[in-house]
């Protein structure tokens, strides 16, 4: 609509001009007709005095045409101006607002879907066989633990794995062996969600890191949640170890980074990212400098958008979701003007 009233504002504003050229074309034509007239006038002597007179007056008539013409068109350019201008900063700030929106609704939709992964970790850390497993320490426990796991993935599809981790950091029991076979037994105990999980005070607690590369995941992108794994899965109960389990990041982002409603047009000019707190990139429409490159963008605030060169940036920093407050991620939208 807003393109169309601009369009509709230089149709009329180019209409304008030329019939302007027009009518100024058309009083010189006059003008010079005037001067022809006088100059037959005075050839023919007196007999030609009153076509002297009427050849004066049409002169006269004729600039003054010419000259309303030329301020008409001053006058012309100048609403016209100031209504594309107007236009143009109508036209921006719907574009700008609508971006806004698309960057909000991505970076909520992830929200939204790891808030499901913070209750799963806590929900399946009472599993009774996550439980037994690191209270009785057999391998025929860690074995039930394994097959327990592997149930479980067949229907939540989003995980690379799950995995059960003893007090020590080392790796007892995961679903899916055969796949990433460096899990199985891999130190965990570096690693900053491990630490967090082993601190939580209650089973309602829970930990995160951000979107990474594993090397014991046969180095895909994850984002791992974990919680602690408590005696007799009370939520008060000892800590007993921790259940980890590795969002499969790479499918799950891409589709939503892909999915954002955008026209055609939009999208061939359009790149849609999800940035971490600290701007780099963990997802990108186009594919490109994911986890190594990091997004030049100014937040002033919780979500806006502005004018950078030939860019039109976007952006929105996460709103969280029920328990889940977030990482600090933005959903940010670079388009060309």
């Amino acid at each position: 609509m807003q393109d169309d009233i601009l369009k509709l504002a230089y149709e009329v504003s180019q209409m304008t001009r030329e019939k302007i050229h027009l009518i100024a074309s058309v009083m010189n034509e006059a003008k010079f007709l005037a001067i022809n007239t006088r100059i037959e006038a005075a050839r023919v002597g007196q007999a030609g005095a009153a076509f002297g007179l009427l050849a004066d007056e049409m002169g006269r008539i004729a600039s003054r045409i010419v000259g309303i013409a030329a301020e008409l068109r001053s006058a012309t350019d100048s609403s016209t101006d100031r209504l594309l201008k107007a236009g143009n900063d109508l036209l921006l700030r719907g574009r700008g607002e609508r971006l806004t929106d698309l960057a909000l609704n991505v970076v909520d939709l992830i929200d939204r879907n790891l808030y499901e992964r913070s209750c799963d970790v806590r929900w399946w850390a009472t599993d009774s066989a996550m439980v037994q497993a690191l209270e009785s320490r057999t391998p025929q426990a860690y074995q039930h633990a394994a097959k327990r796991l592997a149930t479980i993935l067949q229907s939540y599809t989003v995980y690379l794995d799950l995995f059960v981790v003893d007090p020590n950091g080392k790796v007892v029991a995961c679903g899916r062996p055969e796949t990433h076979r460096s899990l199985l037994g891999y130190d965990m105990s570096g690693e900053a969600w491990f630490a967090r999980a082993m601190r939580t005070q209650s089973g309602e607690d829970y930990a995160v890191a951000d979107v990474d590369r594993v090397p014991a995941l046969n180095n895909e992108q994850a984002a791992i949640y974990s919680t602690a794994i408590r005696a007799g899965g009370e939520a008060r109960g000892q800590v007993l170890g921790v259940l980890g389990i590795a969002f499969d990041w790479a499918p799950q982002a891409e589709a939503i980074v892909q999915g954002v409603r955008l026209s055609d047009a939009e999208r061939d000019q359009t790149r849609v990212m999800l940035v971490d707190a600290n701007k780099r990139i963990i997802a990108s429409s186009n594919g490109s400098g994911v986890s190594g490159e990091y997004c030049k963008f100014t937040p002033k605030e919780e979500r806006g958008y502005y004018v950078s060169g030939d860019k039109l940036i976007a952006y929105a920093h996460t709103p969280g979701y029920e328990t889940y407050k977030g990482l600090g991620w933005y959903g940010v939208l670079e388009s060309t003007l």
